[in-house]
């Protein structure tokens, strides 16, 4: 062991004279990222107000989707892919969700699942049975399905403001992405806003959620959640923004939820804001026989 110390400090001490020599180098060309033409500067006030600007506009929205849904096994390393399908997601503040997804090629309904906030409902045709639940997870089940809960896709849809008892602070940071068909390394400037809340009777800040935005042109691109005890619950990476009837929305949503190890990509076909949408679009009228299952 000494000698190997030894070693060590003999080639610290000599490394300044090489470089020092002017001798025993050669130099190489490093790939040098290219960075956007305009990269937008924001405070952290004006980050907030745009966000709670674009939540507060916003009162519905009706989206054609592609669902694909991946099942993830990172510890042998191994990912099920299900097959694609249609569905439509309908939604009204300030909780009411529904999640339609059809057969593919038949368009039959696979499921149905509506919100209103609170408690849900999801229905499965072909197994004439429906579950109906809290949307708050109450008690943690050994099946991973049983914990699932609707309100990550509401979430994922519409970024929301911040509540009025939310603290919040922004750093200033840069990310390099790699262009494999054009062979460049892109340098993406962005902003990080985390929210927060302090936890009753304490001086402890819980985490809620850290929008990922981007510099050149404001617009969110990563949601990270988390529960109430600080665990990461769900990452929505939001790609490829176009000009949609809802203005710039993102046709790529990826929805990963780490605990269930599970992941959802929509691929979104189109979208409308602030279309009437009434109480009984957000209702499910079950067949007589339908087998119930509650959770809680």
């Amino acid at each position: 062991m000494k000698s190997i110390s030894c070693r060590l400090s003999a080639a610290i001490l000599f490394l300044p004279v090489l470089l020092l020599s002017g001798c025993l180098f050669s130099t190489r060309k490093l790939p040098v990222p290219r960075v956007p033409l305009v990269v937008h500067t924001a405070t952290p006030d004006e980050l907030v107000a745009q966000l709670n600007q674009r939540w507060a506009a916003l009162d519905s929205l009706n989206a054609t989707v592609d669902i694909q849904a991946s099942q993830l096994k990172t510890e042998v390393g191994e990912a099920k892919d299900y097959t694609t399908f249609r569905g439509i997601i309908l939604l009204r503040k300030p909780g009411m969700l529904r999640v339609l997804g059809r057969v593919p090629v038949l368009g039959t309904r696979m499921f149905d699942m509506v919100s209103d906030g609170k408690n849900f409902t999801l229905w499965i045709p072909s197994r004439n049975k429906a579950v109906k639940g809290s949307n708050a997870l109450k008690k943690k089940s050994l099946s991973q399905v049983e914990n699932m809960r609707p309100g990550f896709f509401f979430d994922a849809m519409a970024v929301q403001g911040l509540a009025p008892d939310d603290l919040y602070s922004v750093v200033s940071d840069s990310e390099t992405v790699e262009d494999a068909a054009r062979k460049h390394l892109y340098t993406v400037p962005e902003y990080k806003l985390s929210i927060s809340r302090r936890k009753p009777g304490s001086q402890q800040l819980t985490p809620v959620r850290v929008l990922t935005i981007t510099r050149d042109d404001l617009l969110p691109y990563q949601q990270d959640l988390f529960d109430s005890e600080g665990n990461l619950e769900t990452q929505v990476f939001y790609t490829n923004y176009r000009d949609f009837d809802a203005g710039k929305y993102p046709s790529t949503i990826t929805i990963k939820r780490p605990l269930e190890e599970y992941q959802i990509v929509l691929t979104v076909e189109k979208v409308a804001e602030n279309i009437a949408l009434t109480d009984d679009q957000f209702q499910i009228k079950l067949p007589e026989g339908t087998l119930i299952q509650k959770l809680e």
